[in-house]
């Protein structure tokens, strides 16, 4: 679908001028462009009208929630028929996992999760498989670490009336998607089994999914009212169900995981003890292997974004996937308020690696936790195709 702009008025004074010589540079493939306007000179509107004659998929990326939010409502009211998307941190809380070798006091990770937004970007990674008419607004969390979007891919289930699958096997990928059964609270990534019926409540959209068996085929499938359980639309063709998180993995890769892992813990074992460090050994051990057998019989454990380099199977010091790898090669990148967002972005990276440092050193995580970390400004750079700077 093409990107359509709605709205009443019209560009007015130096806005056409600034569309066109932005059009035409990003037509001539100017690597960087800088849009300058006061507040209030209708910057966002201007972009907007580059989108639409540009007609790619594009991220705009703010310094923080209260400006991402704004941005949003108004692509939204600027483009109701494309897939407008909202993608930031979903903490209400957050106090990161830290230790303070001064006092030796031990920080445990503590956050509270906005479940409203983990839906809204579940929704935007999968706006971006699905469609090509996207706008992304994003906070600079956006180059955290996030799941590898070639295995969230991988673990797509697909249904359609017609298909030979037996419940059984149905129920066990929807476990494999970290999907939890429920017939008490039907809520986002449960699904509850009635006989032959099977209804699922994804967790990056507002309706729930209802398939119904005959046997061992797939009889019909159907969007329905999560709450009341009406029927919006019946379902001719496949059907993707997602993923309930970003951080899902196939059976293969949590197998190869957990060997690299303990193998890692074995060899930075013995590197703790050379230096004299026992206490931190043991510390180390203990928290490790009571993650892997949470890995192991469960999917996943408390922290598991401290062992991403294992679950990605990236080299040492590779940057993890973020929400950038999601991205089309076409895609456009605005930067909102850029004299604020750009330092902001160099700087996160270095105040994560501080924090890290001691937890790897006194025997709390690994040295490849030091890998779940958010991208550092070169490896941003190096993300990133055409990009305009928008600053007042």
């Amino acid at each position: 679908m093409q990107f359509k702009l709605v709205s009443d008025n019209e560009p007015k004074g130096d806005q056409p001028q600034a569309i066109s010589q932005l059009v035409n540079e990003l037509n001539k493939n100017t690597k960087e462009q800088v849009l300058l306007g006061i507040t209030g000179s209708g910057k966002t509107f201007t972009i907007a009208n580059v989108i639409e004659q540009v007609q790619r998929p594009t991220l705009v990326l703010a310094h923080n929630k209260t400006l991402a939010a704004q941005l949003y409502q108004e692509f939204k009211t600027f483009f109701p028929e494309n897939a407008v998307e909202y993608f930031v941190s979903y903490y209400d809380y957050y106090q990161p996992e830290a230790y303070v070798p001064a006092a030796d006091l031990y920080i445990e990770k503590e956050a509270t999760i906005n479940e409203e937004i983990d839906r809204l970007r579940l929704s935007a990674t999968r706006a971006l498989f699905e469609h090509r008419d996207v706008i992304v607004v994003a906070s600079v969390s956006c180059i955290y670490g996030l799941g590898d979007p070639d295995a969230y891919f991988g673990m797509i289930l697909f249904v359609e009336p017609g298909q030979k699958l037996k419940r059984d096997e149905f129920l066990k990928a929807l476990v494999n998607l970290q999907y939890e059964r429920s017939h008490i609270e039907f809520e986002r990534g449960t699904f509850r089994v009635r006989g032959d019926v099977v209804e699922v409540y994804p967790s990056y959209q507002d309706q729930a999914y209802r398939i119904e068996f005959w046997g061992d085929e797939i009889d019909a499938v159907y969007t329905i009212d999560s709450l009341l359980g009406e029927v919006i639309k019946k379902h001719d063709s496949r059907l993707p169900i997602y993923p309930k998180t970003h951080y899902v993995m196939s059976k293969p890769t949590i197998k190869r995981a957990l060997k690299t892992i303990k193998e890692e813990l074995v060899w930075w074992e013995e590197e703790l003890i050379k230096q004299g460090k026992i206490v931190e050994s043991q510390r180390l051990h203990q928290r490790t292997m009571y993650d892997l057998e949470m890995i192991k019989e469960m999917g996943f454990c408390r922290g598991i974004e401290n062992y991403s380099r294992h679950l990605t199977g990236k080299p040492p010091g590779a940057p993890p996937p973020t929400l950038l790898d999601y991205l089309p090669e076409n895609a456009l990148m605005v930067i909102d308020e850029s004299h604020q967002t750009v330092p902001q972005l160099g700087a996160m990276y270095k105040g994560d690696r501080s924090r890290k440092g001691n937890l790897v050193e006194y025997g709390f995580r690994l040295p490849s936790a030091m890998d779940n970390r958010p991208l550092n400004f070169e490896e941003f750079n190096e993300r990133i195709g055409q990009t305009i700077f928008v600053s007042a």
